[in-house]
């Protein structure tokens, strides 16, 4: 453990009414939790974890395994369980009851505690403690404040502590750090940033080694970066055109990295429903150039060039960034970094702006063979550009590697702790980059890139036979009200010939052809191959400008051609394909144990996980000055899995710089002193990349800065607790009117009040009405309800939507069917649309109302809804708060209802008899 996380837990255990903590991201707040939680002793009580994600649950697990392993305490009189148990709704309410009292640690979802607490299946004297891990995704209606709410309450000594490592969300709305602490009865915040006296002088104390590799990008590389800036610049004067949103400060340079899509989408969410289309589709296009941007340096040519033409056959009828006037920069330096167009005399051609062929300059003269008479002038060139990280990284290993052989011949001390030795740690930002790296070092760079290649061709035929099916069954004309009976053919139909011309795409599906074409040469055997290379050979191959029948290694090239084919196979790939013949079944067991498949007695083969490790020898050796490299492990950081301490890497390699892994790296290195740590950031040189690094810990700063500001001006009052605990804070306003009444009734005094009764659905604790209702002084009780989602009283049943919710209920028509059965059980059956307390309250703008019924029209559809049931009854809310109100309302003058009632309406006797059936 690092010596600031002891300093942070004996803060928080100085003070037994909880606090806030907010770390900078990357400070390991798995390993701070988890070494809190083991100073927990069963003695005290239950400690509850809430709002834990699927990662951090492993992490805190792992952790507490690990301090159990190397801290063992058998003479203790109440052990704790090692690992958390975890509660969920599979769990009878007995083991629930158990697990609560065991004195233990347990992870528990937000919704069956708040149940378990309103039913008293939980008794808050057996709790010593809750922890709310992502504190940073609270609010005052939560349902995790619901929960302390009621547990302060009821037992004033339970301990809440709240943890987040996100400090950009937590200075998002106004004042949202004391808002949090004031709904969690929480007055002390711990602020850790990475700037922090004791943070900072720890890790900077015994730093690791630090190698920063700047990589130019290729020149079309920068050509795209430069042109989707430029659109980018298009889409916002576009969006400061509608005067609907101010955008003076989002300028490219300045908002770029601040993820200024979402701030713009955050301004425009109130009047969102009111928005042209154009408007709507800006925002979703700004984010869109910024995965472009960011693909640019993560993927290879021909991936890239692959999301390019997906977009444009997607998006291409109802985008305006495609429609920009340097858009069309970026598909072309795409296409020039996968493929070039020749004719066959000789001439390079190039796809210009209006679509045609226009020469670009003479080359040598290229034997190519006419295949078909489409194509007989075009052919494609393959130019396949290399990632320029790719030929950096293996000159990154070999250095190690060489530094190592050095080592060993000097007969130096072969200690783990060196650095260059044990296992070298390439981390990149997703699962496919890492594959893609591995087979670029297990084999030739240029062979991974042809086979990128090859599939980009094979789904061009795909495209190609899709788009003729498509055409076939459009010659009969369907559809009502169009003009001549002929339905007009959207772009998305006609997507291949709107991204390039005919010619073009002739060549391409000519060398998608050639590729299929040597498939059957490998699989029929060498004799067809040998045939064919007498006769003249059969086009381009793998190699750049070569062709099988002029190499002189035809069978090698082969062999590493199945050899690839192999590797690239997947398990769901092999388990379909069926073997023709005996010699194809001997070729494919082949592949299936290069690849690691091992095929079973039924036919079938099973990917049973094996480690997968690297061999140089088949590939690599055929390469020209090949050497030696060490062994490797990539690490994909979208999977959020804590690699470094399992691992125990002396050379790690951030392929994709990420600001919460260096964090990590700088942890791992203070906690394990005597590890030398060499680590190498990959940059590309002028790339967003770069800007994009420096700016997110710019961004953490700022924002660590204001909750300094925050905390110095914050203001809790030191009676909340008594002000806001228990079930009779909220006055109703209504007694508050009656108590200064005169009335002749038996001289002025008045009745005591009701407590009033709401019946809620357990599927309702997803949302916060029930922590408004109960914060206006309603008592809630959750069961499990089959007509409906709140029974107000005996006679009035309310169906709760949001305005999502209601879309989607109407297009699955679920709610008919609940209307069906309100109506059915209840004399007054109530349909309650709740709107965003921040958005606009109306459903689209007046403009947009017509005078017609349109099966596609929502005010249309509600209008159908009463026509159909007209005792139906529409109540229209415009937040949590306001709903509260309308049913404190409509509670006033209605008895309480029966709980016992509510649960058997809509559920069959033994007999099969419904009750409470109510239809005239």
């Amino acid at each position: 453990m690092v010596q600031f996380h002891e300093q942070i837990i004996t803060e928080l255990l100085e003070d037994t009414n909880g606090g806030l903590v907010i770390l900078s991201s990357g400070l390991a707040l798995c390993k701070l939790i988890s070494s809190f939680i083991s100073l927990h002793h069963s003695s005290q009580g239950s400690l509850l974890i809430l709002s834990a994600s699927l990662s951090q649950k492993s992490q805190i697990s792992y952790h507490l395994l690990d301090h159990a392993a190397q801290n063992p305490n058998p003479n203790s009189d109440h052990p704790v369980t090692v690992t958390p148990a975890e509660i969920t709704s599979d769990l009878p309410a007995q083991n629930r009851y158990s697990l609560y009292s065991s004195g233990g640690v347990s992870f528990i979802t937000s919704r069956i505690l708040i149940v378990d607490l309103l039913t008293s299946k939980l008794p808050t004297s057996l709790l010593a403690g809750v922890v709310i891990l992502n504190a940073h995704l609270l609010s005052e209606t939560c349902t995790e404040a619901f929960i302390v709410r009621i547990v302060r309450s009821l037992n004033k000594n339970v301990c809440v502590r709240a943890f987040s490592d996100r400090p950009q969300a937590m200075v998002s709305g106004f004042a949202k750090a004391e808002r949090i602490m004031k709904s969690l009865f929480i007055r002390k915040l711990h602020l850790w940033p990475r700037f922090q006296v004791y943070v900072s002088q720890e890790l900077e104390s015994d730093p690791p080694e630090v190698v920063d590799i700047r990589i130019p990008m290729s020149k079309y590389m920068m050509g795209i970066q430069k042109a989707i800036i430029e659109v980018m610049d298009a889409c916002l004067k576009e969006m400061r055109k509608t005067n609907k949103v101010d955008v003076e400060d989002l300028t490219v340079e300045n908002g770029l990295f601040k993820s200024f899509d979402e701030i713009v989408r955050k301004q425009l969410d109130p009047i969102w429903h009111t928005l042209g289309k154009k408007t709507k589709q800006l925002v979703t296009d700004l984010k869109t150039l910024r995965k472009l941007l960011d693909y640019l340096v993560r993927y290879d040519a021909v991936t890239y060039l692959k999301y390019l033409d997906s977009l444009r056959a997607s998006e291409s009828f109802r985008s305006v960034w495609i429609f920009a006037e340097s858009s069309y920069k970026i598909f072309d330096y795409a296409k020039k970094r996968v493929y070039r167009l020749m004719r066959s005399d000789g001439v390079r051609l190039s796809v210009v702006d209006n679509g045609k062929l226009s020469k670009k300059r003479k080359v040598k003269d290229i034997n190519n063979e006419a295949i078909g008479e489409a194509n007989s002038n075009v052919t494609v060139e393959e130019v396949l550009e290399e990632p320029p990280k790719w030929k950096v990284l293996r000159d990154v290993l070999e250095e190690i590697e060489q530094h190592r052989q050095q080592k060993d011949q000097a007969g130096e001390d072969h200690s783990e702790q060196d650095s260059g030795y044990g296992t070298v740690l390439v981390a990149c930002k997703d699962e496919r980059t890492c594959m893609q790296l591995e087979d670029s070092i297990k084999h030739d760079p240029s062979n991974v890139m042809h086979d990128e290649w090859e599939k980009y061709l094979l789904s061009k035929v795909e495209l190609q036979s899709l788009n003729t099916r498509k055409k076939k069954d459009a010659k009969q004309p369907k559809g009502i009200g169009m003009l001549n009976g002929v339905a007009p053919v959207t772009v998305g139909q006609n997507s291949e010939g709107s991204i390039i011309n005919k010619q073009e795409r002739d060549a391409l599906l000519a060398a998608a052809s050639r590729f299929t074409n040597l498939k059957k040469i490998d699989t029929d055997g060498g004799d067809v191959l040998e045939k064919e290379a007498r006769s003249g050979g059969i086009g381009r191959g793998r190699g750049r400008g070569k062709s099988i029948g002029k190499s002189s290694n035809g069978s090698n090239t082969r062999t590493r051609s199945k050899k690839r084919e192999a590797d690239n196979l997947t398990a769901e790939d092999m388990r379909n394909r069926k073997p023709d013949s005996e010699e194809e079944q001997k070729n494919e067991t082949e592949m299936a144990a290069v690849s690691g498949f091992t095929r079973s007695t039924e036919g079938k083969y099973s990917d049973k996980p094996v480690l997968r490790q690297h061999s140089y020898e088949a590939e690599v050796t055929d390469a020209i000055n090949a050497k030696p490299l060490p062994p490797i492990h990539f690490h994909a950081l979208e999977t959020q899995q804590e690699i470094l301490d399992f691992l125990k890497p002396s050379v790690i390699i951030v392929y994709h710089p990420d600001m919460t892994f260096v964090r990590e790296i700088e942890v791992y290195k203070a906690e394990n002193p005597s590890i030398k740590v060499k680590v190498y950031f990959l940059f590309y040189e002028d790339s967003t990349e770069v800007q994009k690094f420096e700016a997110s810990i710019r961004r953490e700063n700022s924002a660590f800065e204001s909750l300094i500001r925050q905390k110095s001006i914050m203001m809790i009052p030191i009676d909340q607790e008594e002000q806001c605990l228990g079930l009779n804070s909220a006055v109703d306003p209504l007694g508050l009117s009656l108590q200064n009444s005169v009335t002749r009734k038996a001289g002025g005094r008045k009745d005591a009040e009701k407590e009033m009764q709401v019946i809620v659905d357990m599927r309702e604790f997803m949302s916060s009405l029930p922590n408004v209702l109960h914060q206006k002084g309603m008592r809630i009780i959750p069961v499990t309800l089959e007509v409906g989602d709140y029974i107000l009283s005996p006679l009035i049943c309310v169906e709760r939507k949001s305005i999502q919710d209601l879309f989607m209920s109407f297009a699955s028509g679920r709610l008919y069917h609940q209307a069906e059965m309100m109506t059915r059980y209840y004399r007054i059956p109530v349909l309650l649309i709740e709107f965003s307390q921040d958005k606009s309250f109306s459903f689209q703008s007046a403009s947009d109302i017509g005078d017609d019924v349109t099966p596609y029209n929502i005010t249309s559809k509600l209008s159908l809804l009463v026509l159909h049931f007209p005792r139906l009854r529409i109540l229209w809310s415009r937040s949590l708060h306001a709903t509260a109100e309308i049913f404190a309302s409509l509670k006033a003058n209605q008895d309480e209802p029966d709980l016992a009632k509510a649960t058997r309406v809509g559920v069959p006797s033994e007999n099969g008899i419904v009750e409470s059936d109510v239809r005239y």
